[in-house]
Formats: C-alpha cells, structure tokens, sequence
C-alpha cells in the first residue's frame, strides 16, 4: 500500500481527492495539509511515499515547498495536483523539484498510475501539458544546442523522446517502434545521459526547452 500525503488549500478538495483515492486498494492517504508550512511541520513524522502539492496555497505556497523540501534533503517525490496547467506553473514547478504534473481533473486510474510510477522511482507529465509547455517555449529566442548537449541526439532518439513525451511507458515504446524492452530502456539510458539529466520528466523538460520535440 503506497502512503500518501494530501496538501490544498481547500478542505472539501483534500477531502474529495482522499474519498476518491480510498476507491483503490494501491493507496491510502496518511495526513493531510492546508498549506506548505503545514507539509513542513508534518512530513517527516508521516513519512509518506509521494506527497500531492498544490501550487497556489496561502502562508506557503507549492514552489515555496519543494524549494524547501529539497534543502532540507527530503527523498520524498512530490506529485503537483492543480488546476493551473500555463506554461510558467508547469516550467516553475518541475525546476524545483516536482517528479510529476497532474491536472486535477484526470481520472482515479490516471492518478493511481501516477503515484505508483513516482512511488518506484519514476517521474512524469501529463502528456497534454507538453503542448503547453512546447507553445511556451515556442515565444522564447532559440536555443544554441551544440554545447547544451553532452553528445547529439539521434534521428531515432528523438523519436523516443517523442514517445516519452507523449506518455507512453517503455514497453509501450517498445510495441511503437517495434523494438525489445530491452532496447528502448538502453536507448532512455542514453537520451538521460546525453541531456545530462536524472529522470524522464527532465529529460522531456530539456529537450522542449532545445527545441528537439518541434
């Protein structure tokens, strides 16, 4: 059973997600918080396995919390749930820290999927988010890759990143290029090198921010 903790600034929110999330045998929610400053006093006695922040909370808002979380060592992966879904919330979040990006509006599956992937390790974006982001970035003067790039990214790499971007697991990515398991995880192994970054959602991040997804 994978441990969860709620922070909303609303209680009928927290106490809707917790109704919602008590429908599966996967998850249990273990506390709940009204703000940041509230997640800070509580996290490290519920010791949850993923945390559901919101972005706009008063006293300590969802950016203000990962920052903090992230000086104080906390492992913890941290699951943006919110309404807002503009380029700047989804770009502001990720860089400080955040596994995953979710729209409250997904279905009990879509969030069960998603706190299962970043409880083992994994991180993610809900794929619609990506246009957001790659619209917002479009407005932006283009990036120089020659020396963003530890080595350049294939033709077949960056169809990979496509795929990645879209949502789709490895063994989905797999069936799509008809490729071995195998092979896409040793192909997600060097894109995460090459881009010099930790998890698929960075590498998804980075490479919109180059301009590789248009």
């Amino acid at each position: 059973m994978i441990k969860v903790m709620l922070a909303d600034d609303q209680a009928l929110v927290r106490q809707g997600i917790e109704s919602l999330l008590s429908l599966s045998e996967k998850v249990t929610v273990v506390g709940q918080a009204a703000n940041g400053a509230e997640v800070l006093e509580r996290i490290n006695t519920l010791q949850p396995d993923v945390l559901l922040l919101d972005i706009r909370m008063p006293v300590m808002d969802g950016i203000s919390t990962l920052k903090a979380l992230a000086e104080s060592g906390c492992q913890i992966p941290v699951l943006m749930l919110t309404t807002f879904d503009d380029h700047d919330s989804v770009m502001d979040t990720l860089k400080a820290g955040a596994k995953g990006y979710l729209l409250k509006d997904v279905s009990l599956e879509t969030l069960v999927a998603a706190i299962e992937e970043l409880a083992g390790g994994g991180s993610l974006i809900q794929p619609a988010l990506t246009e957001t982001l790659m619209k917002g970035l479009s407005r932006q003067a283009p990036v120089d890759t020659s020396d963003a790039l530890v080595e350049p990214i294939s033709d077949k790499e960056k169809e990979v990143l496509r795929l990645m971007a879209a949502g789709l697991s490895n063994q989905e990515i797999a069936s799509a290029m008809f490729k071995s398991v195998g092979t896409v995880k040793n192909q997600v192994s060097a894109i995460l090198a090459k881009l010099a970054v930790r998890d698929r959602t960075r590498a998804v991040l980075k490479a919109i921010e180059l301009g590789l997804l248009e």
